[in-house]
């Protein structure tokens, strides 16, 4: 995987990044959740790709994303001349355009429950967001509690109780490493960060997310970052 750091004086990067193939461009791995998902998915399942990295929460952020998607977020995958600017949505292409891969269970009631929870992710837990935002970096143990966010847990652990109990068989949610598992990827960082106490079959499920080597490369790599976004650092709760 080539990676492309933005630098706004060079002409070539949107040219690179409009070449064929795929280019996925993302924000800091140390507070992206949203970016973390496809490029995950996509690392776990060995599809090749450009990564380009938008540095956040910097006076030019807004102007680099612009280029390449009117839509101002990451990610953003580029196909070609198609730009795709949702992570499931990235997602949802990966899985047609690479069938081999598997990024969802090949089991009809194993897939519809994957989709299905993939969705819940993306759409709720507005309470955990907001309250334990993902810095990879910190740890801040009991921080962030707040009733929405205990009700957000417990909803999480019933999904991956289910999951693991009628289709994980003591691996990921749905046995293989699938499209659910990147989307909880970063559930599992906010975990890690704010210290939540999980039932040992769960914590056994973070131990097993955390050892995957796309998880554990993102990891490592958000580890290494040196830059700091002011607002999300001012997200996190005191």
């Amino acid at each position: 995987m080539q990676t492309i750091e933005l630098d706004p004086t060079l002409s070539q990067t949107l040219d690179q990044a409009r070449q064929a193939g795929l280019t996925l461009v993302i924000g800091n791995k140390n507070y992206s959740s949203w970016s973390m998902r496809p490029w995950v998915a996509a690392v776990a399942a060995g599809i090749p790709f450009t990564e380009v990295r938008v540095l956040l929460d910097q006076p030019d952020t807004a102007a680099n994303i612009a280029r390449f998607s009117h839509a101002g977020r990451v990610p953003v995958l580029l196909a070609g001349e198609m730009t795709i600017w949702d992570s499931l949505a990235i997602c949802e292409y990966l899985a047609e355009q690479f069938p081999d891969k598997h990024l969802w269970p090949q089991d009809v009631a194993a897939r519809a429950m994957a989709r299905s929870v993939a969705a819940e992710m993306h759409s709720g837990f507005a309470d955990l967001r907001t309250s334990m935002s993902m810095s990879i970096k910190a740890r801040l143990p009991g921080r962030g509690r707040t009733p929405g966010t205990q009700a957000d847990i417990g909803r999480i652990c019933e999904i991956w109780e289910e999951c693991l109990a009628r289709f994980g068989h003591h691996r990921f949610l749905f046995g293989d490493f699938s499209i659910a598992d990147a989307f909880y990827a970063p559930v599992v960082m906010r975990f890690k960060t704010y210290g939540v106490a999980l039932a040992p079959a769960l914590q056994a499920y973070c131990d097993r997310m955390l050892a995957h080597p796309a998880v554990a490369r993102w990891v490592e790599e958000a580890m290494a970052e040196t830059e700091i976004a002011a607002v999300h650092e001012d997200e996190l709760p005191e």
